[in-house]
């Protein structure tokens, strides 16, 4: 029905190879598919925290907590400070541009 056929060229380049014979269904012998591996799974260890280290992953966990909430902060005001250093500039400009108008 639908074989696949390798061209033929109509001027041979010094090779020529003849078309492929597709083999018949009936010379095929079914094989059992293979076995599926099994993954294993990787061991695991336990971390084990003595009473020392679990006071030191407590402060150092703190000391993060305490490091970015001063840096969102920081920021925050940044933002604010920068908010009403416009406002008062545009508050300056708008009188200025008004009393240009009226020519003071």
């Amino acid at each position: 029905m639908l074989q696949p056929r390798i061209p033929v060229n109509p001027l041979p380049t010094g090779l020529v190879t003849p078309p492929v014979q597709p083999a018949v269904a009936a010379d095929i012998e079914p094989t059992a598919p293979a076995p599926v591996p099994v993954p294993v799974a990787p061991v695991r260890t336990s971390i084990q925290l003595t009473p020392g280290s679990a006071l030191a992953l407590a402060a150092g966990g703190g000391a993060v907590v305490l490091v970015v909430g001063a840096v969102l902060v920081s920021m925050l005001l940044a933002v604010a400070i920068t908010g009403v250093s416009v406002a008062l500039i545009a508050v300056v400009l708008r009188l200025l541009v008004r009393d240009m108008q009226k020519g003071r």
